[in-house]
Order: structure tokens, then C-alpha cells, then sequence
């Protein structure tokens, strides 16, 4: 069985037993979240598609650790201007292990 979720302004296909990285949730490490926003659920060739939610559909998730991803270097330069201008950004994730699928 697996679902779509929608949490962070992202969507993701998640099934249960899974790790994913997702936008950072305020939520202490150990705590289960409940993600009520679910936009398909599928078990086997059987799909339920939401308009735009699953009505009753819930994504148990437990948060395992929150982190930053890797830099994303950001370079701007004009030529000939003499203009060069360098960034960094390193976004921050909560890691979430996936549970119970409840459609």
C-alpha cells in the first residue's frame, strides 16, 4: 500500500516502512505526526484519488532526526562589470519514517 502526501509545499509518494526527507516539521525527535493531507492512495492496480484530498485518509509518521542538506552554491557574476557575488544555502529537513497508511 502506498500514498501521495502533501506536506511542505512538496508532494511525495510514500509506502510504509519508508524514510523520507522532507521540509523541516516542529517536532521533537521521537514524536509521531499525523499527515492528514493525502492526495491518492493505491494498494495493488486499486487507486483512490482525492479531489483534492482522500476523505479519511491519515499518513502515521514518526520523526527521526532533523538535519541540513548539503550547500547550494549560488555565483553571480556579470562580465566585463567587474561584479561577482557569492552565496550559500544549506536548507534545512526533518527526516520521517513512514508507518501506517490508514485509507
Amino acid at each position: 500500500m502506498y500514498a501521495v502526501i502533501k506536506t511542505g509545499g512538496k508532494q511525495y509518494r510514500v509506502a510504509s516502512g519508508e524514510k523520507i526527507k522532507v521540509e523541516q516539521i516542529a517536532a521533537d525527535v521521537g514524536q509521531e505526526i499525523v499527515i492528514d493531507q493525502v492526495l491518492a492512495v493505491g494498494n495493488g492496480a486499486e487507486l483512490k484519488v482525492g479531489t483534492p484530498l482522500v476523505s479519511g485518509a491519515t499518513v502515521k509518521a514518526t520523526v527521526v532526526a532533523h538535519g541540513k542538506h548539503d550547500k547550494v552554491h549560488i555565483f553571480k557574476m556579470r562580465r566585463r562589470k567587474h561584479y561577482q557575488k557569492r552565496q550559500g544555502h544549506r536548507q534545512q529537513f526533518t527526516e520521517l519514517q513512514i508507518g501506517v497508511i490508514a485509507a
